[in-house]
This record gives structure tokens, C-alpha cells and sequence, in this order.
């Protein structure tokens, strides 16, 4: 747990931070700093520090078939627990969504150390493709196609630095030891920067304006029935080595990500909700942690 806190520092830090300055700090400023610049640079670094085996391009399809699988059971069961169209939208475009990127990959190299960070980062890719396929169609289903939220998924940079690093890597292309050194400042910076803005989100939550439902049954899905869902799938059908098992079920683990508030804001679907789930679960996250680690140890060690 010592390893972790830290982390929750850097959080804490962004929260603070936009509760005292407000309106002169811009966290959009951020996001964009990080998506186009930061983002490609963590996900080059991640992907060219270990060679391409079967694990490597295994894990983000193994994250894959575990999301959608359990994507299919709340495409049956969502019209039971909500009525209205959009709290339905909102429970299959969010409950899914970890936080792979801002806090997964810090979190990884926590708890497994620097070896963790290109599983953890094509991890990230994976999500991000379920993100701005699934994600984007269900928050924005009354006006918006498939074919367009396929289309998205191309202007984003670092989905275009993720091909690259594997084209890099799968040549055996050397990567020189000061431009390394470059890309590793630049991975840091963006994984600091990521945390920051995930503490400024959580600051502008209205605890007493918030509706409990809807969060409370989003959180169900995301720590609970996902993370055994992927654990019996790892254990049954799965053979992978101890380290990268771990990693798979921490990511499963992981609160809602931060790119569901822009999303819902976006599309204009209920974005306050969408944080309200977030702030629910990033706080029960915080209480879990301790189970999760055991249970890891449990079952996969």
C-alpha cells in the first residue's frame, strides 16, 4: 500500500490545486498538453521497452474479450435497472471504462515495478479503441453512427505513436540513449500530468447535488462483477506468466476513467452524473485497494 500512496499524492495535489485557484487554472489546457503531446511519448516509451512476444500481444486482447464479454451481459440487463434512455447509455458507455492511462500505468509500476509499463501501456491502447468505439456510439446513439466513432479513433495522436513503437520494436530498431532518456522525462511528465487532471475533475463534484443510483450500480459493474469476471476468465482460459496476470487483473480494478466526463459533456449526455460515478468510484477504489492487492496475491501468485 506505502508504494501506492504516492500516487494518490499527485491527485490530491491537482485537487487542491483547482479548489484554491478556481478559474485560473485551466485543466483543459492540460488535457490537451497531454493528449497531443505527453500521451504519445508515454505510449512510444511503453511499447519499445520489451520485445514483442506472445504475451505482449496477448494481454490487449485478453483485456479486450473480458470488456466485451461483459459489455454483452449489460446489453441484456440494463433496460431492468434503468428506465430511461440516457441512464441506459450512460451505464454501457461508462461501467467499463477504467482508468488504464492516468492511473494504471503509475499504479503498474507501483506494485510491479518499471517492467510492468509496456503491458500496462498496450493495455491502455485497447481501452482507448473501446473507448472511442463503444463508448462514443452509446453516449452519442441518437445522432452519431458507428462508422463515425471508427473515424474518430483516427485523430487521435497517440494511437498513430502506438503504431509506430510497434513498427520500431517488431524491426529491432535501436532507440539511442539519450533520445531514451527524452522519452523517458516525457513518459513521467505525462503520467504526473494525467494525475493531475483527474484530481482537478474530482474537485468539481457537488457531493450534495449528487444522485447515488445510477453511480452506485455503475461502480457494482466496474469493481466488482468485472474484476470476477476477469479472474475466472485468467485462471480457466488463460497461461500467462504471474507478473503480466496481475497486471491484466489490476487494470480490470481500476476506477472509472476521467475521458467519460469529456465524452458525456461532449454528447451532452448527463455529464455531471457521468463525474458523480467517477467521484464514487475513485473513492471506493481507494478502500478496495488493499482487497485487490490481496486477492491478486491470492489467486494469482
Amino acid at each position: 500500500m506505502l508504494s501506492v500512496l504516492p500516487i494518490y499524492f499527485f491527485i490530491l495535489m491537482g485537487f487542491t490545486a483547482k479548489k484554491i485557484f478556481t478559474d485560473e487554472i485551466d485543466e483543459r489546457t492540460l488535457v490537451l498538453i497531454s493528449l497531443y503531446f505527453f500521451q504519445p511519448i508515454l505510449i512510444f516509451w511503453g511499447l519499445t521497452k520489451s520485445p514483442i512476444d506472445y504475451e505482449f500481444m496477448a494481454t490487449p486482447i485478453i483485456y479486450l474479450i473480458i470488456v466485451l464479454f461483459v459489455l454483452v451481459i449489460l446489453l441484456l440487463i440494463n433496460k431492468m435497472i434503468f428506465k430511461e434512455r440516457k441512464d441506459q447509455s450512460i451505464y454501457l458507455a461508462v461501467a467499463l471504462v477504467g482508468n488504464t492511462g492516468n492511473l494504471g500505468i503509475p499504479l503498474g509500476i507501483a506494485l510491479f515495478g518499471i517492467e510492468s509499463v509496456p503491458y500496462t501501456s498496450i493495455i491502455n491502447i485497447a481501452n482507448i479503441f473501446f473507448i472511442y468505439i463503444f463508448s462514443v456510439y452509446f453516449f452519442a446513439r441518437e445522432n452519431f453512427s458507428l462508422k463515425d466513432a471508427l473515424f474518430s479513433i483516427l485523430k487521435i495522436p497517440g494511437i498513430w505513436f502506438a503504431f509506430l513503437a510497434l513498427l520500431v520494436n517488431y524491426n529491432g530498431i535501436e532507440i539511442g540513449k539519450n533520445i531514451y532518456s527524452a522519452l523517458e522525462m516525457g513518459a513521467y511528465t505525462s503520467m504526473v500530468i494525467q494525475l493531475l487532471i483527474f484530481g482537478m475533475y474530482l474537485s468539481k463534484v457537488k457531493i450534495k447535488n449528487m444522485s447515488w443510483y445510477a453511480p452506485l450500480h455503475i461502480s457494482f459493474v466496474k469493481h466488482i462483477f468485472l474484476p470476477f469476471i476477469g479472474l475466472f476468465f485468467i485462471l480457466n482460459f488463460t497461461d500467462l506468466n504471474v507478473m503480466i496476470a496481475s497486471i491484466l487483473i489490476m487494470e480490470l480494478m481500476v476506477p472509472l476513467a476521467v475521458n467519460n466526463v469529456n465524452l458525456a459533456a461532449l454528447y451532452n449526455c448527463k455529464p455531471y452524473e457521468v463525474t458523480a460515478s467517477i467521484l464514487v468510484s475513485s473513492t471506493l477504489f481507494v478502500f478496495l485497494l488493499y482487497f485487490y492487492i490481496q486477492i491478486i496475491e491470492y489467486f494469482i501468485k
